[in-house]
Order: C-alpha cells, then structure tokens, then sequence
C-alpha cells in the first residue's frame, strides 16, 4: 500500500488546526509540535495518534520522524501576540517575532507541498524592532523578505484576511491565512457562505446566541458580596441602553419563569466605554483574556411574585440579553450577531440578561417586599447611570406601594414592564469553546492524563487556537486528495451520580 504524505502542525496547542485538517481528511495530523507541555498535553487527549513533539521550533530535528517520506501538508501558526495590536503600548519581542522562520527554515530542509499558515493580520507589517517597538517606515519590510525567502525555494504564495463568520463559524475572528505550494496546482480559496445580513444569496452569520446557555443568568449585579468595580456597572448601563431600552430589535426570550432580554459586554478592559454586543450576532474574536459576559435584565410578569399567587405562568416570563465585554473600549454586541474575537485571557465576555414583570399584573396584584427591594435597586441604579434620559416614564411611581419606591419601566410590543433584576455572569470555557467553532465532543476540561485545567487555561487554549472552520475549509480547498475517511469523534468518559462510568460520543 502506498504511503500518504505527512501532515504536520507546527505551534499545536488547542488544536484548532489539527480538528479542521481532521474534519475534512478524516485522518489525524501525523506530527504535531509545541514548546508548552501543557498545550501539548490538551493536543494529546483530542489527538492521541497524533506523534507529539515538545520541543523549540527551530531546534527540533524533523528529519528523524519524517524519515524520508512526502510531506504534503503543513500547518503553522506562529504566536501572534507580539504582532497584534492588541498587545498596545507593551514592548514586543524579537524572538516570539522570528517564530515564522522556523517555517521557512523546514521548508527548505523538507519541501512540503502544501504549506497553510495563520497569523493576525498585521503581521503584514513586520518589520524589525528597537526599543520594543517597530521601526517607523520599515512596516513590513520583514514580511517582504520572509515572503521572498519561501519563494525562493520554489514555492507560489498567495494570502488573504479572512473572517470567520463569512463561512458559518460564529466568531467575528478576522486573520490573515497564507498559502505557499510547490506542486505546480494552482492555491485556491473557499468562497464566502455568509454574510452580515445574509445579502447576495449568502445565508446570514450564525449569531452568539446558538452556542450559549440562556437559562444560566448568573448572579444579580446587585446582591454580591464583593460588589461590582464602578467601570463594570456603567458598561453594563450603557449595553442596556443600546440593546434594550433603544433598540428596534432586542433579544427578548422564554425560557420557563422567566424572560429577558440578554446582550453581552467585555469586562476586562480598562476604559468605561461600553463594549458589548447583541447575542444574534456572532462571538467577536476569542483571545486567551476572557473578557466576556452576559448581561440579563429580567422582564418577568409578576405571576409567582407578587403576594397571594403561588405559581408562574411560563408564557409571561420575559428575558432581555446582551454580549457585554470587558476589555479595550467601545461598544458591546447584540445576541443577533457573532463573537468577536476571543482572547486568550479570562474575563473578556459576559452575558447581561433583564428581569422584567408586566406592570398591569404588577399593579393588580401588588408585590411582596423581595420585590419591592429588588425594583428599587434597578430603579435607583437607573436614576444613577440615565438620569432623565431616558425619560421619566421609566420611573412612575405605583399607588400600590408607598411613594419613595420608585420603579422602572420598558415597553415590549406595546406592553409596559417593570425592570426587576439585572443579571451578569461570564462567558463558560465551553461556550467559548463552541463560539470558536470547535466540535462539541472537543475536549478542553482536562489532558491525556486526567488533570483538571483552570478555566483560565481552558480560555488561554481557545484564544490560542486557529478556527477549526477555517483550517477545514483551507485544507478542503487545496489538499482534498489527502483526505482518507470522516472525523472519528472523541470519546468523553463521564461518572454518573451512581458510580457508574459512562461514555459519550
């Protein structure tokens, strides 16, 4: 039997990389190489035939596991921080910059035939430092001559930037991808299957709200034992104005007692400007901070609340959503759209859902002292962050209650309803594991010898990770004669309540 070509992914960590080539191969990459033992280690409970490398990139010698055979794929993605500019005012380094020589360093030694890399698209601009800082008007003067190099070794070079939401994937996550081929067959480019409005015939973006748990609300911005940093309240603030209060389209749903409209906001970052989004649209680009958050403000009729009722009616339950985001500054996103792109730190995302009760119902049967103290906290923070504009309609007072307890009010299709609660909890691993596009059976909680990751780490990984879409729809456009079978899923062993082991597929 004829042996197939290698495939091999250099900087393997969360395996994006490694799962695309795998969905769309059908095979598991032959070779994949890591300085990090613990990215290795995650790499190696997805990929346990996979022969992993824990060495520096440009010191490893290939040519002992190669052994003289067709390499017909190469993956890279060389660390991109320090091109970013995400990194800011912080000092780059020379070294984690020359990371894409090891590629051509490879390449000259083994020639594959195909060579895909990753990159954030300012790598365009690479150039060399002093001070920790590019020179000015030196901006890709580096590129150039790494593209150049490769080029002289034979190989066509084609890029482009591409954004992940384009080809389903729901993340917003924009980079530069590369293709270098040696074979004589022409570099081809998946075409685009989506688009922000589905315009063109395209189908829409697949928006954050696919891949999230909306009947987890996390805890009350209000209740806490440590309380919120005065940044956080006044995001959260400014997401409820943009995609509650003054949006034409909010994300309203039921979900049993309860309705809300959530949104979410980014949370680590350190201006007071608001960063969020609407939870239609998609996951923006994941780093390994995490920095999102779902804030809920809690719409529910007051059925099961107010005093003498002992039951809920699920079908008055409302809950309004919201991305909010706590890094850098500007805007949060609505649940219509994708993630932006998620970092590899934690704290980036949250999720804000809103408590709402119908008023009518509010004002028939009057309301029981938990909630009279809950309206007056949303009420009084309302006052706080809006003042009067958003208008005094907001804050009528109900004759049912004495005069100092002051409530707020939305209008739902013509309804109005009083603001109960407000909640805010973060964005899970697995949820940012699903907004990057990672298979569900993925298995980021744990590596191949059964230790627990911290969330944080977990996050590190999927910042760190390439789109599995795209790698997929990469290797699928050029290097689809590779292909051997389907993707085998990864098996997860669970313990149940009993004892009792059990697997999932």
């Amino acid at each position: 039997m004829k042996e197939l070509p290698l495939v091999i992914d250099f900087f393997a960590g969360g395996g994006g990389a490694s799962v695309g080539i795998e969905m769309v191969l059908g095979r598991q990459v032959d070779i994949a190489v890591n300085h990090d033992p613990e990215a290795i280690r995650m790499h190696t409970v997805n990929h346990p035939n996979t022969l992993h490398l824990t060495e520096d990139i440009f010191k490893v010698d290939l040519s002992e596991y190669i052994k003289g055979r067709k390499v017909g794929l190469l993956w890279a993605s060389p660390t991109c921080t320090h091109f970013s500019r995400a990194k800011g005012g912080t000092p780059l380094s020379e070294q984690l910059r020359v990371l894409p020589w090891s590629v051509y360093k490879h390449a000259k030694k083994f020639a594959p035939s195909v060579i895909c890399m990753e990159n954030v698209c300012e790598i365009k601009n690479w150039c060399r430092l002093e001070d920790g800082k590019p020179v000015k008007g030196e901006e890709g003067t580096e590129y150039n001559r790494f593209i150049n190099a490769m080029r002289s070794l034979g190989y066509e070079f084609d890029s482009r930037e591409l954004v992940a939401a384009d080809y389903g994937a729901p993340t917003t996550r924009k980079r530069w991808y590369a293709i270098f081929r040696n074979d004589g067959k022409p570099i081809n480019w998946p075409e685009p299957t989506h688009s922000k409005n589905g315009a063109k015939g395209l189908e829409p973006w697949v928006p954050v709200h696919t891949v999230l748990n909306l009947s987890d609300f996390g805890k009350s911005i209000f209740d806490r034992k440590k309380p919120l940093a005065e940044k956080t309240l006044r995001r959260t603030a400014a997401g409820l104005k943009k995609f509650v209060f003054e949006c034409d389209n909010p994300f309203i749903y039921q979900i049993q007692t309860s309705e809300s409209a959530p949104f979410m906001i980014q949370v680590n970052h350190g201006g007071e400007n608001f960063r969020g989004q609407s939870l239609t649209e998609p996951l923006p680009t994941i780093t390994t901070k995490h920095g999102f958050g779902i804030v809920s403000p809690r719409i529910e009729r007051i059925e099961g609340i107010v005093q003498g009722l002992e039951k809920r009616n699920k079908k008055n339950a409302l809950i309004a959503s919201f991305i909010e985001k706590f890094y850098k500054s500007g805007s949060g996103q609505s649940m219509h759209d994708p993630i932006h792109t998620i970092t590899t730190s934690p704290g980036h995302f949250g999720m804000v859902s809103v408590q709402m009760i119908k008023k009518d119902v509010l004002l028939k049967n009057g309301v029981s002292e938990e909630t009279i103290k809950k309206c007056n906290w949303v009420a009084q923070y309302m006052i706080e962050y809006y003042g009067c504009s958003i208008g005094s309609s907001m804050y009528d007072p109900l004759p049912t209650v004495v005069t100092k307890d002051r409530f707020a009010l939305i209008t739902v299709l013509g309804t109005d309803y009083v603001l109960l609660d407000i909640y805010l909890r973060m964005l899970s691993p697995e949820e940012l594991k699903k907004g990057q596009g990672f298979p569900d059976d993925y298995i980021i909680d744990r590596d191949i010898n059964w230790k627990k990751y911290k969330k944080s780490e977990q996050v590190a990984r999927i910042g760190n990770s390439v789109v599995p879409e795209m790698a997929k729809l990469l290797v699928e456009a050029n290097c689809s004669y590779l292909k051997v079978g389907e993707r085998i899923p990864c098996i997860n062993i669970d313990t149940e309540a009993s004892g009792q082991l059990k697997m999932i597929v």
